[in-house]
């Protein structure tokens, strides 16, 4: 049975380092004061993340994170924080999934949404943190990526629209944003990023 489970157990081994010994986790009872928190995800879909951040001069002095989902949500997480840890807010705020799971050797395919749940929360951390301080946020935005070029789509505009629970469907998001109604090319991005932010926050 050992043998077996073993088998089907296709992660790096430093994946599986981090699984099984999480790095920076937020440990129930500890007293750790957060300057700025974010909350990204929906218990409904499996996936829930909180990160907290403590930040000195402009730099992520620590961090503590609390997750709700797989081994991939849990090891990447464990790997954002101890990249994050150290890095300026700039530099923390544009941690992609891509560097995260290059960090962990990879991951199966079906599972790379699992690193982007890590990356958000942090950024929503360093937005609460900018906001609850009166710093203007220039960071905000600069991490978009453009979908459909003919209407101006972003990655950003789509997780918003599905996070304030606007769109549930891919009817709903081109009635709201008119994509794929020009040239038709961004259709499989457009249905890959729609069906990701729906994974993390639809009810």
């Amino acid at each position: 049975m050992a043998s077996s489970f073993m088998a089907q157990w296709v992660y790096t081994d430093v994946v599986k380092d981090h699984f099984m010994n999480p790095r920076n986790l937020w440990k129930e009872g500890e007293e750790f004061e957060a300057d700025g928190i974010g909350e990204v995800g929906s218990l409904a879909c499996g996936d829930q993340m909180r990160v907290g951040i403590k930040v000195r001069d402009g730099r992520i002095a620590d961090l503590r994170w609390l997750t709700y989902g797989c081994a991939s949500a849990i090891a990447s997480t464990s790997m954002m924080s101890e990249m994050a840890i150290g890095m300026t807010l700039e530099e923390a705020y544009h941690l992609t999934p891509q560097m995260i799971t290059e960090a962990l050797g990879g991951l199966p395919e079906h599972k790379f949404h699992c690193s982007v749940l890590g990356d958000k929360a942090l950024r929503a951390a360093i937005d609460d943190y900018l906001e609850k301080n009166g710093i203007e946020n220039r960071l905000k935005g600069t991490t978009a990526r453009m979908i459909c070029e003919c209407k101006g789509v972003t990655d950003h505009m789509i997780e918003e629209l599905v996070k304030s629970g606007k769109v549930h469907d891919f009817e709903g998001l081109q009635a709201l944003t008119g994509c794929c109604t020009v040239c038709g090319k961004c259709r499989d991005k457009i249905m890959e990023e729609l069906n990701e932010q729906l994974h993390i926050y639809g009810k």
